[in-house]
C-alpha cells in the first residue's frame, strides 16, 4: 500500500499538468473563436463592438448618450467581451464566454482602442469609423493598444524601453487570467497590468515567481487586419 501510495502521489503531478495544458489550449481555442467572432462583427456591422460590463448580461456596454452610431463606450479597456451580442456559445448565465477553468473570474474579458483617428473620435467602435477615418489614417495613427513584453517601465501612455514593447498597433485584446483568475495579482507585477484599465497589456510566457506569478492567455489583434476583413466585406476604403 505505502508504495502504491508513493506511486499515485508521483503520477498526480504529470496528471495535473496534463489537465493544465488542455485547460490551456482549449482556451486558445475560444480566444481564437471570439477573434473571428468580433472581426465578423466588424465586417457587418463596420466597426468594433464595445465591451461588456458586469451588468451588461453580455450585451454591449455604452456610457450615457452612447450607441453603436457614436461608439461612446463604459470602458474601453477593462471590460467582458461581449459574447451574448457576438452570439458565441455556451455562455453562463448571465451571457459572459468562460474560458476553460470555468469560475466566475475567468469570464474572457476583451478590450478595443478608444482612441480618435484622423479626427474621428472613437474611430475603431462607432459605426463606419473606420471608413471615415481613411486607412491612410489608420496606417498613420501614432497608436492604438500597446502590448508589452513585462511590466518593467511600463506607464500609461506605453511600454517605456522600446525594446519592451511587441506592438503599439493592437485593435483589440482578448484575455483569460488563467488558472489564478481568484488570486489578486501582486501590485505592480505584469498580471495587475492586465487589469488596470488602461490601453496598455503584458504578454509574456507564464511563470510562478512568487512577486510576479503570470499565466494569463492573451490574444490580440493588429488594426491591420481589421482594415483587411472591412476591405474584403466592402466596408473599406
Amino acid at each position: 500500500m505505502v508504495i502504491l501510495a508513493i506511486l499515485a502521489s508521483g503520477l498526480a503531478i504529470p496528471l495535473a499538468a496534463q489537465v493544465e495544458l488542455r485547460r490551456q489550449e482549449a482556451t486558445r481555442r475560444q480566444l481564437d473563436e471570439a477573434k473571428e467572432a468580433l472581426l465578423g462583427f466588424a465586417a457587418a456591422h463596420g466597426r468594433l463592438p464595445c465591451p461588456a460590463s458586469d451588468a451588461s448580461r453580455g450585451l454591449e456596454s455604452f456610457a450615457a448618450g452612447g450607441d453603436g452610431a457614436n461608439g461612446l463606450c463604459s470602458g474601453f479597456y477593462d471590460g467582458y467581451l461581449p459574447a451574448a451580442a457576438l452570439g458565441l456559445a455556451p455562455l453562463d448565465g448571465e451571457g459572459f464566454l468562460r474560458d476553460a477553468w470555468g469560475t466566475t473570474g475567468n469570464r474572457v474579458r476583451y478590450a478595443v482602442s478608444g482612441v480618435a483617428v484622423n479626427g474621428v473620435v472613437n474611430a475603431l467602435t462607432r459605426a463606419n469609423g473606420m471608413q471615415a477615418a481613411t486607412l491612410a489614417g489608420l496606417g498613420a495613427a501614432s497608436h492604438f493598444l500597446f502590448i508589452c513584453a513585462s511590466g518593467a517601465g511600463v506607464s500609461a501612455a506605453g511600454c517605456g524601453p522600446a525594446t519592451n514593447q511587441l506592438t503599439r498597433k493592437a485593435a483589440f485584446v482578448l484575455l483569460s487570467l488563467g488558472a489564478d483568475a481568484a488570486a489578486t495579482p501582486p501590485a505592480g507585477g505584469d498580471a495587475a497590468r492586465n487589469l488596470d484599465g488602461d490601453a496598455v497589456f503584458v504578454h509574456r510566457e507564464a511563470t510562478n515567481a512568487p512577486q510576479n506569478p503570470f499565466d494569463d492567455i492573451l490574444l490580440w489583434v493588429p488594426v491591420h487586419l481589421v482594415a483587411s476583413r472591412l476591405i474584403a466585406a466592402g466596408r473599406l476604403p
